[in-house]
């Protein structure tokens, strides 16, 4: 039916399209020195292959008119500077293309040496970058297959990344998802996906970010520059672009996940200041007969905006935000024969929200030094409830998950570009945590609740850093830095060293080698969890901590292909254990109402390899293929040496795609892009299988922790597109298919009541979705 009505509405689009004629669109952009963000001026700017260029104004600004729909790349040169290949920027006639493009100085003359131009997809926005981190830009986050217009599915086919179809959790070499730290607007938010934390933590089922305000981002998977605190595994550094401040434009995208409202532009006519907004509502009640039970009535929704305010004497300013609220649940079979697992008796209610609004501030205090700052308001909770139904059909209440949390983050650097050999930022970050917790479990099962986290009150996590970055000629790049943290609930504190080399010993090559020492705080319940005296004994558990150690080979095949191979280590200690147990905190995955006492005895380790192959889109077509081939392992309190949960040893990745040009004036786009992904299977412990038929639940043998594999997991996602350009506007039509090969995932084990057995709980999540979104 799905082949059909694509096939259908393609030839529609095609038949209406033929007589159309060429239309055109405008590239706008501002090009800045990325050490000092001072504009530059009288720098060229060049389509390649056209006739088409002209020079930045004396603001950095530029503007080509007239410009024929399609793909170019933009060349970006002036004496004093590396110059740059802007690659793959996609026209069309529906929006302007605006282009923020920074270049870096030459740190000698150019009388000693001849410079190739970079190409831009090679290199990660943060300068101060030297190891294992990716730009995720826009025109892929649009185009990849099994993105679902989901920053997190989007990197899940990165190079030391492993994934799941059911939810986006990110999984960093071998790490746990929630070592992962999100950034928004350089303010640190917390998981900023729709039902997040309920399958996995750190994980969800759509980042509420829409691909229609994203900007240009930085995905780090280890050894993270200093100015990045708090996370242990990478940072995903995620940026909204500015709205058009010289005309109004929306896009409206209607499909079976939903409806996708945008807009942007001048808040006045001939003014600088703009706005821009995105709204998303979705249901799944038009998909439910291809989910899993009770998933039709979920509900999500979410918006995104960005003001930006530039002034004459005082800076840039802009208002920005993100917010969500989710509504998912099940509902009990009051059936007792239709019993067969505890889920089946169940009634649950979830609702979660997220919000998220700053204020952004940056100034030009002179052509060497900027101060960017920002303060950010941050709310988020869940109210998640579980009853369950007796042998008398009544329901008596399971567990109770109240959580509301404030934070107030206040964050600023200085920026001092002091020569072309050395540039440092120095900065701080202060979080207030006000938090609001109450968690209660009735273990045994039946019996009355009993509170295992009850607290009101607040803390504060204080951060500092410098980092400097040396020019040691064309050829060498230092980066060196400092980044210290001190949590003020149980006064534990970190110092990190970081430091970063790359050595560019010919145009094309480049060894880069990084370490860093990184932390991260537990979830926040843990530390006020009570035992089963009613005592509260994990306050004091400090900051899991691990050092990272990354060495790198890069090199530019040709102008479109491109191969980068990374070797990694990384030890882990003080992470939090029980004693004399196999338990870690390294692969706690969901549980809410874990009240064990730790201690900062564990440990951990990481080490692995990760390839990317990468030819860029040229002569219509692309492919990427990664490969991963790490081991993972931890200690407990028993002191003994086990694989983790997320010890999945591989994962390879194949993208692949191709853009057809049609009608008359080759005015329109067909495009087909696939994914192919294979990895190894999940880990768990065995089942003890006399004592869970003893028990009436699954018991696990947690002695030999982790110790089996699920099968491997091969799983296929499809996109296929149609955008039609006319005068002013452009239409597309588009069919996504989110494991297309309905691969069953596993997800855990459950107690048969009928059949007295454990069994394995495994489900083809396949969510197919066609769409309709018009330009203007």
């Amino acid at each position: 039916m799905y082949k059909h009505l694509l096939f259908s509405a393609i030839s529609l689009f095609v038949s209406l399209s033929v007589f159309a004629q060429q239309p055109t669109q405008s590239i706008r952009g501002m090009v800045i020195d990325n050490a000092s963000n001072a504009p530059l001026p009288f720098v060229n700017i060049v389509i390649q292959n056209t006739n088409k260029g002209t020079t930045t104004d004396s603001l950095g600004n530029f503007t080509l008119q007239n410009i024929t729909v399609g793909r170019y790349n933009i060349q970006v040169s002036i004496i004093g500077y590396e110059p740059l290949i802007l690659k793959e920027i996609e026209v069309t006639s529906g929006k302007e293309v605006f282009l923020n493009i920074l270049l870096k100085e030459n740190a000698t003359s150019l009388s000693e040496v001849v410079i190739k131009p970079k190409l831009n997809k090679e290199q990660p926005l943060n300068s101060t970058a030297t190891v294992s981190a990716k730009m995720l830009s826009v025109e892929e986050a649009k185009r990849y297959a099994g993105g679902f217009d989901d920053p997190a599915r989007l990197v899940s086919a990165f190079a030391g990344v492993s994934s799941n179809v059911s939810n986006n959790a990110i999984i960093i070499r071998g790490n746990s998802p929630q070592a992962l730290q999100w950034k928004l607007e350089g303010v640190e938010i917390p998981n900023p996906n729709h039902f997040a934390d309920l399958g996995a933590f750190g994980g969800g089922g759509l980042t509420a970010l829409s691909t229609q305000v994203l900007a240009n981002s930085d995905f780090f998977s280890g050894a993270m520059p200093a100015e990045y605190g708090n996370a242990l595994s990478g940072v995903f550094d995620i940026f909204m672009r500015k709205g058009n401040n010289k005309k109004a434009e929306h896009t409206f995208q209607l499909g079976l996940l939903g409806i996708d409202v945008a807009s942007e532009g001048p808040f006045k006519k001939g003014g600088k200041a703009s706005y821009l907004f995105n709204y998303r509502y979705s249901t799944l009640a038009l998909l439910a007969p291809l989910l899993p039970e009770n998933a039709g009535g979920t509900k999500y929704q979410d918006l995104s905006f960005k003001i930006n305010l530039p002034t004459q004497k005082t800076g840039t300013f802009s208002v920005w935000g993100l917010g969500l609220i989710d509504n998912s649940g099940a509902e009990a079979k009051k059936n007792s024969s239709d019993w067969k697992y505890d889920a089946d008796k169940e009634k649950q209610v979830v609702k979660q929200y997220m919000g998220v609004v700053g204020i952004g501030h940056k100034i030009l205090l002179n052509s060497k030094q900027y101060i960017k700052s920002s303060v950010a308001a941050i709310i988020n909770g869940i109210d998640f409830s579980t009853e369950r139904l007796n042998n008398n059909l009544s329901l008596s209440p399971k567990n109770i998950v109240d959580n509301k949390n404030y934070n107030l983050v206040l964050s600023s650097f200085l920026n001092s570009k002091f020569s072309a050999k050395h540039t440092n930022k120095t900065g701080f970050v202060a979080t207030n945590m006000n938090y609001d917790l109450l968690l209660k479990n009735a273990l045994p099962i039946g019996s009355p609740l009993k509170t295992l986290v009850s607290e009101k009150g607040n803390s504060n996590l204080l951060s500092a850093y410098t980092n400097s970055t040396l020019n040691v000629g064309e050829k060498l790049t230092i980066n060196a830095g400092l980044n210290t943290q001190l949590f003020t609930l149980n006064k534990q504190y970190t110092v990190e060293p970081r430091v970063g080399i790359k050595y560019q010993f010919v145009p094309t090559q480049s060894f880069s080698f990084a370490y860093g020492l990184h932390s991260r705080l537990e979830r926040l319940n843990y530390y006020f969890a009570k035992n089963n005296n009613g005592e509260s004994v994990n306050k004091n558990i400090g900051f899991t901590k691990s050092n990272h150690l990354v060495m790198g080979y890069d090199v530019s095949l040709s102008e479109f292909t491109h191969l980068k191979v990374e070797a990694y280590y990384q030890y882990l200690f003080n992470v939090p254990v029980i004693a004399d147990s196999s338990f870690s905190m390294i692969n706690q995955q969901n549980d809410w109402f874990f009240n064990g006492k730790l201690q900062s005895t564990g440990n951990g380790k990481n080490y692995g390899v990760d390839v990317t192959f990468e030819k860029y889109l040229s002569q219509g077509y692309y492919y990427i293929f990664t490969a991963s081939l790490f081991n993972s392992q931890y200690k407990g309190g028993d002191n003994i040496w086990r694989n983790t949960r997320y010890n999945r040893n591989y994962a390879f990745n194949f993208l692949i795609g191709k853009e057809w040009q049609m009608g008359k004036n080759k005015q329109n786009v067909l495009g087909l892009n696939t994914r192919l992904s294979y990895q190894g299977g999940d880990r768990y412990s065995p089942i003890n299988n006399i004592q869970s038929t003893i028990n009436q639940e699954v018991v696990f043998d947690e002695t030999r922790a982790f110790s089996q594999q699920v099968s491997p997991a091969f799983t296929s996602h499809f996109t296929a597109s149609y955008k039609r350009n006319k005068n002013k506007s452009a239409q597309e039509i588009a069919f996504k298919i989110i494991n297309v090969t309905q691969f069953k995932e596993f997800f855990d084990f459950q107690y048969n009541y009928q059949t007295q057995k454990v069994d394995e709980r495994r489900e083809a999540i396949f969510i197919p979705n066609l769409s309709w979104k018009v330009e203007f």
